[in-house]
């Protein structure tokens, strides 16, 4: 068996394929998997205020909740986010007092380092 890793919409999947001698029966092929659906992905960077201090993924998760309305006011290390990391719920807090404008949706896949929102 080879192994692959396969990327489908910016996620990656790793795939077993089985090499078959020629002249020999192939098995018969498993019946289709539906793909997941896909996850919300981050509003565009034109809804980013370009000033401010930007709050970033410290890890790759799933971004579960907003726990605030974009343009709220917060106050540094006040929950903003709740993020599925390991099967293990996250708060990530604001970094400092200020306005928030989100940058991803509720559902987005995020990345270590993706800028989740801007404090300004």
């Amino acid at each position: 068996m080879r192994n692959f890793i396969v990327t489908i919409d910016g996620k990656s999947y790793s795939v077993g394929v089985e090499e078959v001698e020629s002249g020999a029966a192939a098995a018969p092929a498993p019946a289709a998997v539906k793909a997941p659906a896909p996850a919300e992905h981050a509003a565009p960077a034109a809804a980013v205020p370009e000033g401010g201090e930007k709050l970033c993924s410290p890890f790759p998760g799933i971004i579960k909740n907003l726990l605030v309305e974009n343009g709220t006011k917060v106050t540094k290390n006040q929950p903003v986010i709740v993020m599925e990391a390991m099967k293990m719920d996250n708060d990530i807090t604001a970094p400092c007092d200020g306005v928030v404008t989100f940058a991803v949706a509720k559902g987005a896949n995020v990345e270590t380092g993706t800028v989740l929102a801007v404090i300004s």
